[in-house]
């Protein structure tokens, strides 16, 4: 066991005025199993560069054990797959190799093909087993779920369950839940720590959110009582003042003496409420600093004349001579809320891509309504450069509705001044969502659309869909969201 110190740590990009972290200080012992958790852009992926000597920060990062990157940035993907173990672990021993890859349920026969001829599951359980050979090494891992599907998910648990002394980067509930001991989260105004699983956390989380939320309650009232006491005393004090030289055409003689005493009471009594107000006004300001606003989204969706929107019946998709999928069949109805099921390569994007319209080779029988409306999320974000307001107006999109989508997604609005390709994976992810949430379309598919979204984001989007139902067809590996969400499953 040992520990990774770091101390008043300090970080801007450069040209940047906003500091990602400001003199936080924590411990993180070697032997956990760490879970890293916190919104979009907060600086996960940051705080592992910054463990591996990537930036210069001010503060102190000690640690007697050396850090690996999970992914492994693979140059040569032609390559075959037992070359690339070679080049993230040189010193590998092979019959730990074929252990480790045993665990993962995958053949030995992977390591004799080429890389880019493997699966993306595939490819995660091969670069996962190489890094955890090496024992001396404190490993930093990733998001390594990305386009895994839910039987990937679960073996890739399993495996991490059964290791230790890792960050282990993620926002699959499920997944977490399953293997870390430790949550490292990154809030609003610090980094904290705390022992247990995601859901522990999670509860702790909102109960202390609650709390907070009460306490501003009972100090707001308290405020405005005391504001208006300390306005109706100081209002006493200087009417008693007033009386100290009697009132005109009056011959009463007035002890000046005495009603001087009682103003100036008065006005203590006002200034000591003055006070207190003031401490209850610094109070209230340490609440609410760590409470992520997840304000609730709208959408409206076209309401589409006929009650069946799309059907497949025993359809077979074909590319070349490959059959992709056999016999598929489902119908599409007004407010169906579809999970596209199936492990990765059943053919689950070809489906997608024959409903959306493009020219796809099938057999069997397929039929679309006609004026259909449907929006459209990829799985793929590279195309995202450039301005929002110009992507909002290219794709003919209220770009005010399209910046309050993405304000309630938790864009800041210096975000909104940035280049896309400068954003992070979940925040390119969310301007998708946010774009489809815009259009006025019949019906939804996203494909695999809560890759690299954040935990509050998840669940905000759960929200919506769950509120205003819409017709949606959908591919997601998060256990927890399918099982919130689907009316319907459709298993390939």
């Amino acid at each position: 066991m040992s520990l990774i110190n770091v101390s008043n740590l300090t970080f801007a990009y450069d040209g940047s005025y906003d500091n990602i972290f400001e003199n936080v200080s924590f411990q993180i012992d070697t032997s956990w199993k760490l879970g890293f958790t916190g919104r979009n852009g907060r600086g996960k992926t940051t705080f592992l560069n910054l463990l591996l000597g990537k930036y210069e920060y001010s503060g102190h990062i000690s640690a007697d054990i050396g850090f690996e990157y999970f992914p492994f940035q693979v140059q040569n993907k032609e390559n075959q797959t037992l070359d690339i173990v070679g080049e993230i672990y040189p010193d590998y021993v092979l019959w730990e190799l074929l252990r480790e890859l045993s665990l993962l349920k995958v053949s030995d026969d992977v390591l004799y093909r080429p890389f880019d001829s493997l699966s993306n599951g595939e490819q995660t359980k091969v670069m996962l087993a190489a890094l955890f050979l090496k024992e001396n090494s404190f490993l930093l891992i990733d998001e390594p779920t990305n386009h895994l599907d839910m039987e990937a998910r679960r073996l890739v648990s399993d495996y991490l369950n059964g290791k230790s002394g890792f960050i282990l980067v993620s926002h699959d509930r499920a997944f977490l839940d399953h293997c870390v001991d430790h949550i490292l989260s990154i809030n609003k105004t610090h980094i904290e720590i705390q022992k247990g699983s995601f859901s522990d956390w999670w509860e702790n989380k909102q109960r202390q959110d609650n709390f907070e939320l009460g306490e501003n309650d009972r100090l707001r009232k308290d405020i405005k009582r005391l504001t208006e006491a300390a306005k109706r005393t100081e209002g006493w004090s200087h009417q008693v003042e007033k009386t100290k030289n009697g009132t005109k055409n009056s011959g009463s003689k007035v002890d000046k003496g005495y009603v001087g005493h009682k103003a100036a009471k008065m006005m203590k009594r006002s200034k000591s409420m003055e006070q207190r107000q003031q401490s209850s006004i610094e109070e209230k300001s340490k609440l609410l600093k760590n409470i992520e606003t997840s304000e609730s989204l709208k959408i409206s969706q076209l309401s589409y004349h006929k009650p069946q929107l799309a059907e497949l019946e025993q359809v077979s998709i074909y590319y070349g001579k490959r059959e992709v999928c056999r016999d598929v069949s489902f119908t599409i109805e007004r407010g169906d809320r579809i999970a596209l099921s199936g492990k990765n390569g059943s053919g689950k994007s070809s489906i997608i891509k024959l409903i959306c319209g493009e020219d796809i080779s099938y057999t069997g029988t397929f039929r679309r309504g006609s004026q259909l409306q449907i929006s459209y999320v990829s799985q793929d974000t590279s195309h995202l450069q450039g301005n929002l307001s110009d992507y909002a107006r290219e794709h003919g999109i209220d770009e005010s509705l399209f910046k309050a989508i993405l304000r309630k997604l938790d864009f800041s609005r210096l975000q909104f001044e940035k280049d896309m390709a400068d954003f992070s994976g979940g925040q390119k992810k969310k301007v998708l969502i946010a774009k489809s949430l815009c259009e006025q379309a019949h019906l939804l598919i996203w494909d695999e659309p809560l890759n690299f979204i954040d935990v509050i984001s998840r669940v905000q989007i759960e929200e919506l869909l769950l509120d205003y139902e819409p017709t949606i067809l959908f591919v997601e590996h998060d256990r927890e969201f399918c099982g919130n969400i689907a009316t319907k499953v459709v298993e390939l």
